[in-house]
């Protein structure tokens, strides 16, 4: 069953087009995870938050995607990263046009 992950975390920037072109290796390297189906990213400057909103295939490609996602942000100096893991309701999220393929 498709898992979703929401992570967010303390982050001072950069934002928008400056973020995408400092992250771009980053986010390419995300497409090659295991389990990974799609990612959006999310950011608020004025929050001061960064994070992402993720769909894997499953429960145990989502925790281990997190735990290393948060050794990687603790390594670049963030210290709390906050990760929820979430059930999809496929039938209720194909009638409104989320993006998770047929029930």
């Amino acid at each position: 069953m498709a898992k979703l992950l929401q992570v967010d975390f303390q982050y001072n920037g950069p934002y928008g087009q400056q973020m995408a072109d400092q992250l771009l290796e980053l986010a390419n390297s995300i497409n090659n995870e295991p389990g990974m189906i799609w990612k959006i990213w999310t950011e608020s400057e004025l929050e001061q938050l960064g994070g992402g909103i993720y769909l894997f295939t499953d429960e145990t490609s989502a925790r281990n995607y997190l735990n290393m996602h948060s050794a990687r942000l603790q390594a670049m100096g963030i210290s709390e990263v906050r990760g929820k893991l979430f059930d999809v309701n496929q039938a209720l999220t194909l009638i409104n046009k989320g993006p998770i393929g047929p029930a």
